[in-house]
């Protein structure tokens, strides 16, 4: 009885159907916040001995969401992120700004590296990963948990802007980390499985990188033409594959 009494605040909104609306909203929102962070796991994990890459993706999924459910609890700090810091050039520079513009030149500089190294594989002393040709379990996990902090950051400041409704953003956050990790394993297998998708992601991650310093330095970017732009890239890419595989196929034999 005394948890009852201790949730049943925190679920008054359940008989308005305007905050069903929004929390519907709010987990469609958070899974398409997602897709940035899911692209760089799989692109990632790939990377890693394919008996490590499964634990790889879970191990870094499950940390985004401690780390959002993490940041939900301390939400009061989290609005504070946005409270400007300095001045440079007449734009006000807060936490959050700072943040998304060290998490956008990361994935710059990460897909940048990628990309060099899936045109000149050779190159070894330019290979993002050193002069090892594998990525170890405990840099990736490292690396993923870079990237989850910048994207959980976006991700809660969204939340917040949609609702005041705690317990909504909890549920939010969690159906859409429950569909990342649904989702890790097949996007994985379908990036390695074709070399060509590989470097649309990476393609994508540059994109979403220079998207993240775009909003730090104050230049928003809606996220609609963003997605609009992937969306119209794969599905170019998807007409690619058909093509090619129909090419593989040969002519059908009128006999």
């Amino acid at each position: 009885m005394p948890i009852i009494d201790f949730l049943a605040p925190h679920f008054v909104w359940t008989g308005d159907p305007t905050a069903w609306v929004a929390l519907l909203t709010l987990v469609v929102l958070e899974i398409v916040l997602g897709i940035d962070n899911l692209i760089f796991i799989s692109i990632l994990t790939n990377k890693l001995p394919e008996h490590q890459r499964a634990r790889a993706r879970r191990l870094g999924i499950g940390a985004a969401l401690i780390m959002r459910l993490l940041l939900l609890a301390t939400i009061s700090f989290i609005v504070q992120l946005t409270t400007p810091l300095f001045t440079l050039f007449d734009q006000p520079f807060s936490w959050r700004d700072i943040i998304l513009i060290a998490g956008g030149l990361f994935l710059v500089w990460k897909a940048t590296k990628e990309i060099h190294h899936s045109v000149d594989p050779d190159d070894d002393k330019e290979n993002m990963i050193g002069q090892t040709l594998q990525l170890s379990l405990s840099g990736a996990i490292f690396q993923i948990l870079l990237l989850d902090l910048v994207f959980s950051i976006d991700s809660i400041i969204t939340a917040v802007g949609m609702t005041d409704e705690i317990a909504i953003m909890y549920i939010a956050v969690i159906c859409a980390v429950t569909v990342m990790l649904l989702a890790a394993t097949p996007l994985a297998n379908f990036i390695a499985k074709n070399p060509t998708i590989v470097m649309l992601a990476l393609g994508f991650l540059l994109m979403i990188g220079m998207t993240l310093i775009a909003d730090g330095m104050g230049v928003h970017v809606p996220k609609g033409y963003i997605y609009a732009a992937m969306g119209f890239s794969a599905l170019v890419e998807g007409l690619n594959m058909l093509a090619r595989r129909k090419k593989k196929k040969g002519p059908a034999d009128p006999h």
